[in-house]
């Protein structure tokens, strides 16, 4: 790894963030150094961030789509969804629990994940392609982090910090694609057994299949297409959950059926 004097801004951006996940400690916002409206250099800070995991043995095991509600991108100044990776050290099994003592300022939403069965390799992929290249649907409760100090974040800190990706919650049944009504149907992400999100599948930009073909367009045309086994998390259907140790959720989602994670505190860093 090139020490801090012979890295450039971009190197540098990245070697701070994986810091400050490691370390649990946050740094203030990115956009400071760059021009905040330069979302490339935004998401070639996420990348050179990738590089860092792969040097570390981090395994790829998908991607996220984050800000998929109109009202989020504007409070972030931004009119399209990005995208992060989605590593394997990041699941956390259904039913398991989550030490927050691992991450900052957590918090939690319910989606639907799908898993890839075929390439989409084409930039201007069809609706009906992508619905044919779904293998199955689960629903997924995504954990997400920022490591940027009070979320204090635009669409560029974010794309940098990965989306935002921390850890992930998958059911273990899957259904297929036709036994969902993505776009209409519910979702309750319960506390304690108590409402603490509601929301439905037009939340995710109109559907969360629309949101799949966004980001397969999206990743075709970066030469890095999705690929049969690929999971991707669609993105919120809900508002955002803060947790608190002992927390105890659980999502259910209209034909994809739930999933449960609760959250501890150890004390210490793992």
């Amino acid at each position: 790894m090139l020490t801090s004097e012979h890295q450039g801004p971009i190197e540098r951006a990245a070697t701070a963030l994986r810091s400050a996940r490691l370390e649990r400690a946050p740094i203030p916002p990115l956009r400071h150094d760059f021009d905040p409206a330069d979302i490339q250099t935004a998401y070639a800070i996420q990348l050179a961030t990738l590089d860092l995991a792969f040097m570390n043995g981090r395994r790829l095991v998908g991607r996220k789509i984050g800000l998929t509600s109109k009202a989020v991108q504007a409070n972030l100044g931004i009119d399209t969804p990005d995208f992060g990776a989605l590593f394997a050290d990041m699941e956390v099994p259904d039913g398991g629990s989550v030490d927050l003592s691992g991450l900052i300022t957590p918090k939690a939403e319910a989606e639907l994940a799908f898993v890839i069965g075929a390439s989409l390799d084409s930039p201007d992929v069809t609706t009906s392609e992508v619905a044919r290249a779904i293998d199955g649907v689960l629903p997924a409760i995504e954990i997400v982090d920022s490591r940027v100090a009070d979320w204090d974040i635009t669409a560029f800190d974010t794309i940098a910090d990965n989306a935002s990706a921390a850890r992930y919650v998958l059911g273990t049944r899957p259904v297929r694609l036709r036994d969902v009504d993505t776009r209409m149907c519910g979702m309750v992400l319960e506390r304690h057994g108590e409402p603490a999100s509601t929301g439905a599948g037009v939340a995710c930009l109109g559907d969360p299949v629309l949101a799949l073909r966004w980001l397969a367009r999206e990743m075709a045309a970066r030469h890095t297409p999705l690929q049969p086994g690929d999971l991707v998390l669609t993105g919120a259907l809900g508002p955002l959950v803060s947790l608190s140790a002992g927390d105890h959720l659980e999502a259910r989602i209209s034909g994809a059926g739930s999933v449960r994670v609760s959250f501890h505190h150890s004390g210490a860093s793992s």
